[in-house]
């Protein structure tokens, strides 16, 4: 038989069986009110029966959720008691001291922040497991609002209610073109320039994507592009090969990635993405991962 559910969805019913609301169960686990609703209908997916009654003025349990109740609760007493265990155990073990840091971020801000901090980090004798969950600026916001990941690092400071956004830095759409494109070795170009060579763009709905459109909207420029893609990486690719010129970040054309194109500034035209830590509200950091930040911090 598979178990398709998890010790968050037993917590989320529990905090909805104790106060009798979604919304107060998302304010006891800080967690945001549609997360508590897919961790609750994910558990009765897997249990195949229905927990609440949901009406406009009440959220009652009904009997299934009454007989779960006392093996939910005893299943995590147990997770916490083996957590407990295994904790004291690991002392006596080193390889197993080293913390496990979740890191939620956009990719395009590895080489920029995150390899940097790790060189810092390292340098000072701590040592961690880095698991990185890289996606959009959604899935990091996701992320972290949910428990997910430690903290994360992105370009949408208002994503979802519970989080913190700390601004780092303002990170500039510049243009990347071929190595052999005419332009090359000037400090600047403008759009209009741009219009003779085909011009790939980050996909719609993307960060990126609404800056740049919206800078062009507020200066009346018109845009016209020739390929879009969800991947800076994939842009880049494009560019080095010769197939047309892209706006990127200034943090991933600073990189390794960007050493098959050229760079330059768009004239007339200041458009950036701030870049900074994500943080869910009321979260309690281990010292590793609060001595990672700080190092994040310092690569700026």
């Amino acid at each position: 038989m598979s178990i398709n559910y998890d010790f968050g969805d037993l917590e989320a019913f529990l905090a909805v069986k104790e106060t009798g609301s979604f919304h107060a169960a998302a304010e006891q686990l800080n967690l945001s009110q549609s997360a508590i609703t897919r961790r609750v209908a994910k558990l009765e997916q897997a249990l195949d029966t229905r927990l609440f009654e949901r009406t406009t003025r009440a959220v009652k349990p009904t009997l299934a959720a009454k007989r779960l109740q006392a093996r939910a609760e005893a299943i995590l007493e147990d997770a916490r008691e083996t957590t407990r265990a295994m904790r004291d155990d690991s002392v006596a073990f080193a390889h197993q001291r080293s913390a496990v840091v979740a890191i939620a971020l956009v990719p395009t801000l590895l080489s920029r922040l995150v390899i940097p901090a790790l060189d810092q980090f390292h340098a000072t004798g701590r040592r961690a497991r880095l698991r990185l969950l890289d996606g959009s600026a959604n899935g990091v916001a996701e992320a972290v609002s949910q428990g997910d990941a430690d903290f994360g690092l992105c370009s949408l400071p208002a994503l979802e209610p519970n989080t913190d956004f700390e601004p780092l830095f303002e990170d500039r759409i510049m243009v990347a073109l071929p190595k052999a494109h005419p332009l090359v070795g000037r400090a600047s170009v403008t759009i209009a320039e741009l219009a003779g060579t085909p011009l790939i763009l980050p996909a719609r709905g993307t960060g990126n994507r609404v800056l740049i459109d919206e800078s062009l909207a507020r200066a009346g420029i018109p845009l016209v592009w020739t390929i879009e893609t969800s991947r800076s990486s994939t842009a880049l690719e494009l560019v080095g090969q010769g197939t047309g010129a892209a706006l990127l970040p200034e943090a991933i054309l600073r990189g390794p990635l960007a050493s098959g194109v050229e760079i330059t500034s768009l004239e007339g035209l200041d458009i950036a993405r701030p870049v900074g830590l994500l943080t869910r509200l009321g979260q309690s950091l281990s010292p590793t991962a609060e001595a990672l930040k700080d190092c994040i911090r310092s690569a700026v």
